[in-house]
């Protein structure tokens, strides 16, 4: 029956059983001894280890050990043959080349560092070299920065005393005062690094200013460090001041300004004309120095207004733009609004009362 035949496969399936527990203990017991036989001096590899985060600053910012160490490590390798750093623009560590730049706003350095390379190689090779038209801001400082510098010079020429955007030359004092290729040639009325353009046309009906001048010369394709100071004589036209090639260039691609046509010609330093300076001096008491404040009273409008002028973009302090109404102005600051002039903020004097007492001078 079947239930002698499961009496009789019994002892058969007790013994398969135990042999399979005996075989799986033998095999463990053979890995432990494999394992135990094997050092760790004579492993090739190092046992791993979890390394705890490490916190820095504030809780949320955490940053792991062996980064943290690594980056230690990598601070101080020593730095490679031929790589070289440069500080920052009155940095310190930056050697000769953080010195010459500073002070320096940071928008100039980039344009002063390329100019005091050209002003080096006109030094090392006893020649003479010329920028393009700069603002007042940026050649202020470039001629700050080059004056540091050891056999090297540079003067500035506009085409007129005074004005506002300038060439720079560079040279040696040497070779600068040297009547054939020196400051002289290059402010030479007629063969010099400054041409006149006389913008001619009729503008009784429609009246240009400047920025319609330059936005047409600009139309034609050149760079605004080709043009410098631009004359507006009301109807009868403008007077550009350009570099010799853009004069002969622009006789032939400026034909209009606004929609009254135009026929610029080049024409001799001699003939320009330079309006009469008209400045206004006086004196002011503010609560503040911001400069919507300081604004509104050299320009004689409401602080209002003067804060629209300044969300608009209209305003520039030093001849930069960017500007804000709680922007700070000190004594020697220059703050520009389109179409209404220039300011220059004198002398500064805290009253007693905390308030502050400045001079004042506006070109008109």
């Amino acid at each position: 029956t079947d239930r002698d035949m499961l009496a009789c496969l019994r002892p058969a399936l007790m013994a398969a059983t135990t042999s399979r527990v005996t075989l799986r203990r033998e095999v463990m017991n053979a890995s432990t001894s494999a394992a135990a036989a094997v050092t760790p001096s004579s492993s090739p590899f190092k046992p791993l280890r979890r390394v705890p985060p490490r916190r820095l600053g504030n809780a949320n910012s955490t940053v792991s050990s062996g980064v943290s160490e690594t980056s230690s490590a990598l601070a101080h390798a020593p730095t490679p043959r031929g790589a070289h750093t440069v500080a920052a623009a009155g940095s310190k560590g930056g050697g000769s080349a953080s010195g010459l730049l500073s002070g320096v706003h940071p928008e100039s350095v980039e344009a002063c560092t390329r100019i005091i390379a050209r002003a080096q190689a006109a030094s090392d090779t006893w020649s003479v070299d010329f920028t393009g038209f700069l603002d007042p801001a940026l050649a202020e400082a470039v001629m700050t920065c080059v004056g540091r510098m050891a056999d090297c010079e540079a003067r500035a020429w506009g085409g007129y005393e005074r004005a506002e955007r300038v060439r720079l030359v560079l040279g040696r004092a040497e070779v600068l005062d040297a009547q054939d290729d020196g400051f002289a040639s290059a402010a030479h009325p007629t063969t010099g690094i400054v041409t006149l353009l006389d913008v001619q046309g009729n503008f009784l009906f429609d009246k240009a200013d400047h920025r319609d001048f330059l936005g047409a010369a600009l139309g034609a394709g050149i760079e605004r460090d080709r043009v410098g100071d631009i004359l507006v004589h009301g109807e009868r036209g403008a007077q550009v001041l350009t570099t010799p090639e853009m004069a002969v260039f622009l006789a032939g691609a400026m034909t209009s300004v606004r929609t009254v046509p135009v026929k610029p010609v080049p024409t001799p330093l001699d003939e320009l004309r330079v309006p009469a300076a008209r400045v206004d001096t006086f004196s002011s008491t503010e609560a503040s120095m911001r400069l919507d404040a300081v604004g509104s009273a050299g320009f004689r409008i409401s602080r209002s207004k003067m804060a629209d002028f300044i969300a608009g973009g209209a305003v520039k302090v030093n001849w930069r733009e960017g500007c804000k109404s709680k922007t700070p102005v000190a004594q020697g600051d220059i703050i520009s609004l389109r179409g209404k002039g220039r300011v220059e903020v004198g002398e500064v004097n805290l009253t007693k009362k905390g308030r502050y007492n400045m001079e004042l001078t506006r070109y008109l």
